[in-house]
């Protein structure tokens, strides 16, 4: 049972590392934005392929914009913030049950 455990634990902590990868990714789209970027160049193509199918549907249910700042990356922060701490710390503590750690 304890491999089973290990899986979950390592599983757990690869998704929390991808999130915290995408959740700088979206820092930077964000920081971006606030300049006149290239729309050609490679970075701010890739920051705008990689965020935006994440960030368009919650434009959608807010309203592209609420005044004159863009908040669905604090959304989409806030919640991998809350994916990390109750999700993925749930998943640890599972694997930890299973003997895993």
């Amino acid at each position: 049972m304890f491999v089973l455990g290990d899986l979950i634990v390592s599983v757990a902590r690869i998704i929390d590392l991808l999130l915290d990868i995408y959740k700088w990714i979206i820092i930077g789209a964000a920081l971006i934005s606030w300049v006149n970027p290239d729309p050609y160049n490679p970075i701010v193509r890739f920051l705008y392929k990689v965020t935006e199918p994440v960030l368009r549907p919650i434009r959608r249910m807010i309203g592209h914009r609420l005044g004159p700042i863009d908040i669905s990356p604090i959304i989409v922060i806030l919640g991998i913030i809350f994916i990390q701490s109750f999700l993925i710390r749930s998943l640890i503590k599972i694997g930890y049950r299973f003997g895993g750690g």
